[in-house]
Formats: C-alpha cells, sequence, structure tokens
C-alpha cells in the first residue's frame, strides 16, 4: 500500500501536471471503485484543480466550487499518467481522469477491488474521510509520546493505527522500528521516556529521508513503479537478508495476512518472535483485516 512518502511522491507528480488545469471528466471502467453518490461525478467535469493535498494515505484533488475528490489506492491501486484520452486498460483498470495536457489512469493489480474513490462537497465534508492521527512529520517529542500512550497498543499497531498516527503502514514501520532499535511487540504505556524519544526521532527521520530519496529518485517523471518492496530499504521485505546494521538475518513474524520483519539482534536483544506469540499478544489489538484497520476513526 502507498504510504506517506509515496503519497507523497504522487503528489509531487500531479501537482505539476494537473494544477490549474481543468479535468475534463472522469470515465469509470468499474462501477465499484466510486463509492460516493452524492455529489455526482459528473459534478466534477469542468472543474479547475486548485490543489492535490495527502489526507493520510489518502491523495485528494481539490477542485472549484468546494468539490474534493478523494482517493485511497488501498493494497494495489495505482496511478499512471498517459497521453491524452488513453485507453483504460483491460484487466486492471478503473478510471480515468482527462485533462487537456494527458490522462491520469487509475489501475489496480489485484482481484481483490479495494480501490476508493469518493467526491465530495466542503471542508466539512473532506474531513469525515479523516481517521484523525496526526501528522508524524508535524509533531515534536512531546506531542509523539502522548499519542503514543493515550491508547496501549504495541509499538507496530501504534505506529500504523490511523486514528494515531498520518499516512503510516507495513512497510515504514518496519523502517522506523528497525532504525529505533526497538521490538515491534513492545507496549506503548511500557515505552521509557529515551524510547520514546527514540522512535520519535526514527520516525521523522525515516519518513523524511524517504521522501526525500523517491523525490530525488524520480525527478519531473511521473512515477511507474510504486512499490512498498525497496531495494535501500534496511528491514521491510527482507526476510532472511543480512540486517544492514550486525550483518544477522532479518527475522519475520506473521499475523493474518500481514508480515512483520525485524532484526533480533537491534531490536529484541536476539529473541525470536514467534508467530503464536505474536497471535496471542495481539489478540485484542490488531485488525484482522486490511479493511478494519482502514476504517478505523477516532472516537
Amino acid at each position: 500500500m502507498p504510504e506517506l512518502p509515496d503519497v507523497e511522491l504522487y503528489r509531487h507528480a500531479l501537482r505539476s501536471r494537473v494544477v490549474g488545469n481543468v479535468l475534463e471528466g472522469v470515465r469509470l471502467a468499474s462501477p465499484f471503485v466510486l463509492r460516493s453518490v452524492d455529489p455526482s461525478i459528473d459534478a466534477v467535469a469542468g472543474k479547475r484543480v486548485l490543489n492535490v493535498r495527502r489526507l493520510g494515505k489518502r491523495l485528494v484533488f481539490v477542485l472549484e466550487d468546494e468539490l474534493y475528490i478523494v482517493l485511497h489506492l488501498m493494497i494495489a491501486g495505482r496511478l499512471r499518467w498517459k497521453a491524452p484520452g488513453h485507453e483504460i486498460p483491460g484487466r486492471v483498470g478503473l478510471g480515468a481522469f482527462d485533462f487537456e495536457s494527458g490522462t491520469l489512469l487509475l489501475t489496480e493489480a489485484s482481484k481483490k477491488k479495494r480501490a476508493a474513490l469518493h467526491v465530495c462537497r466542503g471542508e466539512d465534508a473532506l474531513l469525515e474521510h479523516d481517521p484523525g492521527g496526526i501528522e508524524p512529520l508535524e509533531i515534536d517529542d512531546t506531542r509523539f509520546r502522548d499519542a503514543l500512550v493515550e491508547r496501549n497498543h504495541t509499538v507496530k499497531r501504534a505506529l500504523t493505527d490511523p486514528r494515531i498516527f498520518s499516512g503510516i503502514g507495513n512497510a515504514y514501520s518496519d523502517e522506523i522500528l528497525h532504525r529505533a532499535k526497538l521490538s515491534p511487540l513492545t507496549w506503548t504505556k511500557r515505552l521509557t521516556e529515551e524510547q520514546a524519544r527514540r522512535l520519535h526521532g526514527a520516525t521523522q527521520e525515516v519518513l523524511s529521508e524517504w521522501v526525500a530519496r523517491l523525490l530525488a529518485q524520480h525527478g519531473d517523471d511521473f512515477p511507474e513503479k510504486v512499490t512498498a518492496f525497496r531495494p535501500e530499504m534496511a528491514a521491510h521485505g527482507k526476510y532472511g537478508e543480512p540486517c544492514p546494521v550486525c550483518g544477522d538475518p532479518i527475522q519475520r513474524i506473521v499475523f493474518t495476512a500481514r508480515e512483520t520483519n525485524y532484526c533480533a539482534t537491534c531490536q529484541t536483544g536476539g529473541k525470536l518472535l514467534a508467530d503464536r506469540a505474536l497471535s496471542r499478544l495481539l489478540k485484542g489489538d490488531w485488525p484482522r483485516s486490511l479493511e478494519e484497520l482502514e476504517s478505523l476513526r477516532r472516537g
């Protein structure tokens, strides 16, 4: 799933291509991608794009007349920038946003169609799509720790809970915890002040570094391959490969369809975290599906 650095990469590429331009219309190949009814999708045709924002892991197209298009790519949703009037791909294509300068294609390479498109009017309606998490790059260590301990979760769950922090998912939480040298199963209320400060620093370092790295890699090109598995990552997707810090093999724990990668030497004092232990520990603390996690709202 595209997370904060990936969505920022998309946002950067889109702003230079669509802001100030008129959205001529939206073509939908799948009726299931549109999850809202009022305003209708036809209401956005002919409206100028004023801005492209990020709302957690969602992209928001800000249009004239207080209209917003909210796009959640979920796991396999991706964007492609093509020539004007480009045909929607038959198997993976969900829709197309047509501009005079080009066509933005929405695709999803998965049989489970999870990507979602909403149209809403007004800032209040837009905020209904915000789970309520705070922006991790915009807070000091005190507010970060306060958010962590508001509920007692494992740090892995806390980092990826959209009600607590905005835009962090499975991939970058692995990288953050590896940088902070913390076990993913550490309970937030048991964190020392020094550990919480370390986690805050690692969160801001990892996310900032990856935003800068992705922007530098792509330059003015539209990103054609947005993935959660990158060769430069230290832990995520690196099961069995050597840790870049200590050289010992990266380990993994699996709960439902989610995999967590970590270094036992750097993060858990050499202790291996068994899957059965994770299942037992997280029985009441981990959503059982991606949909459940993404549907969380701050209560």
